[in-house]
């Protein structure tokens, strides 16, 4: 596996590449887990290079402690890419990303005002520039990208849309834990007690599907759900929201045939956890 940190390194290695060569892309933050492998692994099922970036970006953290304590574990996240065959790691740094202060800023409308966007103020935009500033780089044929983060997801389907980013999308489902807990990097910062009670979260979504599917009204769902994890005192629940696949808008009355996703973040201590379940109704 060939470690780049410039850009100019990437077009070196683009330009020995042959002309049908088509270009698989996994951005992360690094602190790599299973769901990050299982991107990777698809990518080289359907790409014949595949390019995985690590970084960390300020602009998207609205909170400098949590910038301070996102996991950074680059050497290990190395060996794991290495071992499923990953091409090129390209690791660049801050000032590399963003040599000047970034005075663009991105708006995705209705998308940004609900669920993270209402609670992270500015997060979206920070997504938004640092996905487009990776793909300018990397000029991907194919990114992957993994559905924990729905709202993520559907930010960057809109950003490709919208700036015509000539490359497909693949939204790989997620990821869990055998006992439900969907993988995540912040997940390494449970305490023993935390990781634990942290299936529960899995399991009210869990029953929260079923619930509306027996037909019970969406906002008793909404406060069963809270109720059933105030039960331990580890727990707080930021916002629980049943909505729609298309946009994130909440729905207060689901149809038959609608898909439906029903989108959490809740805090196990200080660490923040979210997940989401997508399903038809």
């Amino acid at each position: 596996m060939l470690l780049f940190t410039q850009p100019a390194e990437l077009k070196q290695y683009f330009r020995q590449l042959p002309p049908t060569a088509t270009i698989g892309f996994v951005p992360t933050m690094g602190a790599l887990h299973e769901g990050h492998l299982t991107l990777v692994r698809l990518a080289k099922q359907q790409c014949t290079v595949v390019i995985c970036s690590i970084f960390v970006n300020p602009t998207q953290f609205n909170n400098p402690e949590d910038l301070a304590k996102y996991p950074r574990t680059i050497e290990a996240d190395s060996q794991m890419l290495e071992s499923v065959g990953c091409d090129v790691l390209f690791l660049p740094e801050v000032t590399t990303m963003y040599p000047t202060p970034v005075r663009t800023t991105l708006d995705f409308g209705d998308l940004e005002k609900v669920l993270e966007g209402k609670f992270r103020a500015g997060h979206f935009n920070g997504v938004g520039l640092v996905v487009s500033k990776l793909f300018h780089l990397v000029k991907p044929d194919v990114a992957f990208f993994g559905q924990k983060d729905l709202q993520q997801c559907l930010i960057i389907k809109q950003l490709v849309r919208d700036y015509s980013f000539d490359l497909k999308l693949v939204i790989v489902p997620t990821m869990r834990e055998t006992d439900g807990l969907a993988m995540s990097s912040r997940n390494r910062r449970l305490t023993k007690a935390q990781r634990q009670l942290a299936p529960q979260l899995y399991k009210a979504l869990q029953t929260a599907q079923t619930e509306l599917q027996n037909g019970q009204a969406v906002q008793t769902v909404q406060e069963n759900f809270t109720t059933y994890l105030h039960q331990w005192a580890a727990f707080r629940v930021e916002y629980f929201e049943v909505a729609n696949t298309l946009d994130l808008q909440s729905v207060m009355h689901c149809t038959h045939g609608q898909e439906i996703a029903l989108v959490t973040a809740v805090f196990l201590g200080e660490i923040r956890l979210i997940d989401n379940l997508v399903f038809t109704f």
